[in-house]
């Protein structure tokens, strides 16, 4: 595969993808960018891999990562209503868009790190070896991270059910 035919079959998912890691649809955009630019001055390294989108996510990750130890000022997260859209569809009772919206600043509110696993466990539906694969570290160390991260959700949320009944 080609570094053109890479970008025109996965630039969308790359760009949803980076936009729930970031949680700023401009700054995901400039990620993308970025990681693109490096991602073809060597692809054909990368092209040759078994799965070359996976290195891609990583770089994604990476990339995102430097730049928060980078910046000193924080950024502004982005509004759950923009994040509507990269969501699955969900019935719009009253109940559920504000447990949706509540879950969304909680993640938010995670560490970069964290965030990261959560996006990668549940927005991408990746294995624990996946995301380590992705992340550059132990399948121990993500499952710690998923752990503590799913914790301070579970923590931080009511202790009743959800709207659809069941629990975290």
């Amino acid at each position: 595969m080609t570094f053109e035919e890479f970008v025109s079959a996965r630039l969308g998912s790359l760009v949803r993808y980076a936009t729930v890691v970031t949680w700023d649809p401009h700054l995901a955009e400039d990620i993308i960018q970025n990681v693109l630019v490096r991602a073809q001055l060597r692809w054909g390294r990368i092209g040759r891999l078994d799965a070359p989108e996976l290195y891609v996510k990583r770089m994604v990750v990476n990339e995102f990562l430097s730049l928060r130890r980078r910046r000193a000022a924080n950024s502004v997260p982005l509004a759950a209503e923009t994040l509507g859209g990269l969501l699955p569809p969900m019935p719009d009772p009253t109940a559920q868009r504000d447990d949706r919206d509540a879950m969304l600043r909680l993640i938010a509110r995670l560490p970069p790190r964290q965030r990261a696993v959560i996006a990668l466990r549940f927005y991408e539906d990746l294995a624990v070896d996946q995301i380590a694969e992705i992340l550059g570290c132990r399948t121990v160390t993500v499952r710690t991270h998923l752990a503590r991260a799913l914790a301070a959700l579970q923590q931080a949320l009511p202790a009743t059910l959800t709207t659809t009944g069941e629990k975290l």
